[in-house]
């Protein structure tokens, strides 16, 4: 079992290239959502990396395959710019699925 990287920069593929974990590099959403069903096809992937910038492209297709598939997991990276989230991002989901404020 592998780890696959789907990323929208160059130097991350290289930089998780030198660990080992092969890849490929795409921008735009149809692009996200082909490597993405081949990624999900390849029978020894057992884990899928994708960059912040490429799951906002497409929330729906990753957000579904994340719930509905058993395999492989699908995991958010940052991307060369840092994370996009705000400080509070862990409240702000706690807030948003049980309603709850902390």
């Amino acid at each position: 079992m592998r780890f696959y990287l789907i990323s929208d920069n160059v130097d991350t593929q290289v930089g998780l290239r030198l660990a080992g974990i092969e890849g490929v590099v795409v921008h735009e959403a149809a692009e996200v959502q082909k490597a993405l069903k081949e990624a999900m096809a390849m029978e020894d992937v057992a884990v899928i990396l994708m960059t912040e910038t490429l799951i906002s492209l497409c929330p729906d297709m990753v957000y579904d395959l994340k719930l509905n598939q058993k395999r492989p997991l699908i995991l958010e990276i940052p991307d060369r710019h840092g994370n996009g989230r705000t400080k509070d991002s862990i409240t702000r989901y706690v807030r948003e699925a049980i309603g709850l404020n902390i």
